[in-house]
């Protein structure tokens, strides 16, 4: 009888504590997701903050409090940003300055680390270094260089000169992310396409690059928001409004006298969207390619 007491004991026991557990473990959910959901209303609001700035006056804008929603929203700033400001030839260039610079840099940066971590030769390692030693260098030390060599090869005020700059900054960022990526990959399936017969070309265009799509939306990703986003370039390389990109063009709103603030508020939040969308689309893919690429290197 004392023993059935004890189990008896012993289950009520037992329950009570995986109840308290359970709910030590309900509430520590909880906390978890309510630290971060702040934290995700934190992110957030900047980007709704934006997009009521650029519906407002310039009487609201300096007339109320920053936080106050707009009495009218004012749908034309963004009409006024797109004809007047001529966003829509600067969201052009952007877009094509960022898609070749970011298909030339992810090429050759694919072609780079499948030198250094498939085939074998002496200065693999060596090559591997200079390209990291360029991820070093300060950007606002090579304008002046950049600048002369540009105009000694006739290409200021023209666009490649803004393409080649975005390529040769990006490519160690990306060769290092691919590194990481290559070192994981096993050789034995290249091994096999070889011994069937496989060119170097086949097995590089067939086979590698194909299993290496989830680190390549990673840095697809991480180049896009570089070119889309930088600005020193574009302002020291070109002159021409027909060349300029969405960052330069924001200073066309800005006067002597007067500065239309709403205007400037719907092109910031024109500049965002595109790279909201990529990010969207492709941000499972850049959790997978940061993974696989933390394997090994």
């Amino acid at each position: 009888m004392s023993k059935i007491v004890v189990e008896t004991k012993k289950t009520t026991l037992s329950a009570s504590y995986k109840t308290s557990k359970s709910l030590v473990n309900r509430i520590g959910y909880g906390l978890l997701y309510f630290v971060l959901g702040v934290i995700a209303i934190i992110q957030i609001y900047p980007l709704v903050w934006l997009f009521l700035f650029s519906l407002k006056t310039n009487q609201e804008v300096f007339g109320k409090s920053p936080f106050a929603l707009p009495e009218e929203p004012q749908w034309g700033n963004y009409v006024k940003a797109w004809t007047t400001g001529h966003i829509d030839v600067y969201f052009f260039n952007s877009v094509l300055y960022t898609v070749v610079a970011v298909v030339l840099t992810v090429i050759l940066a694919s072609f780079v680390t499948f030198a250094i971590t498939r085939m074998q030769w002496k200065l693999s390692g060596f090559v591997l270094g200079l390209f990291m030693a360029g991820y070093m260098i300060p950007l606002h030390s090579t304008l002046i260089p950049l600048f002369n060599f540009f105009k000694t090869a006739n290409l200021i005020d023209n666009p490649v000169s803004v393409i080649l700059s975005y390529v040769a900054f990006n490519l160690p960022i990306t060769i290092m992310i691919l590194t990481g990526f290559y070192k994981a990959l096993p050789k034995e399936i290249e091994e096999a396409a070889v011994m069937d017969g496989c060119s170097i070309h086949r097995i590089f265009f067939q086979i590698t690059l194909p299993m290496t799509v989830p680190v390549l939306s990673t840095t697809i990703i991480i180049n896009m928001i570089y070119n889309w986003n930088e600005f020193v370039f574009v302002n020291t390389f070109l002159s021409s409004d027909k060349w300029k990109t969405i960052t330069v063009g924001v200073n066309n709103f800005v006067g002597q006298y007067l500065t239309d603030w709403g205007a400037i508020g719907a092109t910031l939040m024109i500049s965002i969207i595109p790279v909201l969308i990529a990010y969207f689309l492709l941000s499972d893919r850049i959790v997978e390619g940061i993974a696989a690429g933390s394997v090994k290197g």
